[in-house]
C-alpha cells in the first residue's frame, strides 16, 4: 500500500524546486465521443517559498490544474514532483495522504462546514494530518488571520471576508509546503480583496509556504512579482483555437 513520504526534518532552501510539472496532460470526452484536450503543459515549475499568479480567463482550465496538483484529479499523462515526491505513482489514497501533509487549498466557495466554529473548521482539517489536531495551532493561525475575536462564530455569523479568512487558516493548519488557491477573492467584496490576497502572502511568507494562485483578476496579478499567463504555458489552448479556427467561405477551385 502506497503511503505518503515522511515529512523532511528541514524544509528545503527557496532555490530549490517545491513544484515541478512536465508534459502534464488532461482530456475529457465530450457527448460526441471526441477527446477535449483540457491541459498541456510541457514546463511548469515553483521554487520554494515563491509566490507565483497564473492568469488565465474562465473556463481555461486553471481549476483543473490545481485539482491535477492537489491529488483530487488524475492526470491522462506526464510528471507532477512535489517537494521531491512523484505525485501520478500514487493512487487517489496516496495522493489524499500527500495532500494532508504538504498542501494547502484555498476553494473559491470557502467550503466551510456551516455547522461548526471557525476554529472548528481549522480543527476538522488537522484531522486529516499524522500530526493530528493541534487546538493551539487553530487558535494561532485565526489569531494571525484576525479572527482571535471570533473564533467559536458559526459561518453564518461571519462576514464573507471573514470566512474567507478561515478558509485561509485551515488551509495552513497542518503547516503545508504549498498553498494552491482558487480564485481567492471572487466572492469577496472589492474594498476587501486587496487585504485577503496581502493577508495570503503575509502568513505564507512567515510560514515559509510556496503560493500558486490560479485568478482572472489582474488587480489581484499586480500584487506578485511573478505572474505566468495560463494560456502560454498551457498548450491545449493552442490546440482548441485553432480546431476552432474553421473557415467560413470557401474560395472558388479549392
Amino acid at each position: 500500500e502506497d503511503s505518503a513520504p515522511n515529512e523532511p526534518s528541514s524544509p528545503p532552501a527557496v532555490q530549490e524546486s517545491m513544484l515541478n510539472i512536465t508534459n502534464l496532460k488532461k482530456s475529457y470526452r465530450e457527448p460526441t465521443g471526441e477527446s477535449l484536450p483540457i491541459l498541456d503543459i510541457p514546463q511548469f515549475a515553483i521554487a520554494a517559498g515563491e509566490q507565483v499568479v497564473l492568469r488565465g480567463e474562465s473556463g481555461c482550465g486553471k481549476t483543473t490544474l490545481l485539482h491535477i496538483i492537489s491529488g483530487l484529479v488524475s492526470c491522462d499523462s506526464g510528471s507532477i514532483l512535489l517537494d521531491g515526491v512523484e505525485l501520478t505513482k500514487y493512487s487517489e489514497a496516496g495522493r489524499d495522504r500527500i495532500r494532508a501533509a504538504k498542501m494547502g487549498y484555498v476553494f473559491q466557495t470557502f467550503n466551510l462546514l456551516p455547522a461548526f466554529t471557525a476554529i472548528e473548521n481549522v480543527k476538522i482539517g488537522m484531522k486529516f494530518s499524522r500530526k493530528g489536531v493541534n487546538h493551539a495551532r487553530a487558535k494561532e493561525l485565526l489569531e494571525k488571520v484576525g479572527l482571535g475575536s471570533r473564533l467559536n462564530y458559526l459561518p453564518k455569523q461571519l462576514s464573507v471576508g471573514q470566512q474567507q479568512r478561515v478558509a485561509v487558516a485551515r488551509a495552513l493548519a497542518n503547516q503545508p509546503r504549498l498553498l494552491l488557491a482558487d480564485e481567492p477573492t471572487a466572492n469577496v467584496d472589492p474594498a476587501n480583496q486587496a487585504t485577503i490576497i496581502e493577508l495570503i502572502q503575509d502568513v505564507c511568507r512567515a510560514e515559509q509556504v510556496a503560493i500558486l494562485i490560479v485568478t482572472h483578476s489582474d488587480e489581484v496579478a499586480r500584487k506578485f512579482g511573478r505572474v505566468d499567463r495560463f494560456e502560454e504555458i498551457n498548450q491545449a489552448l493552442m490546440h482548441r483555437a485553432n480546431n476552432s479556427a474553421v473557415p467560413t467561405t470557401m474560395e472558388s477551385g479549392v
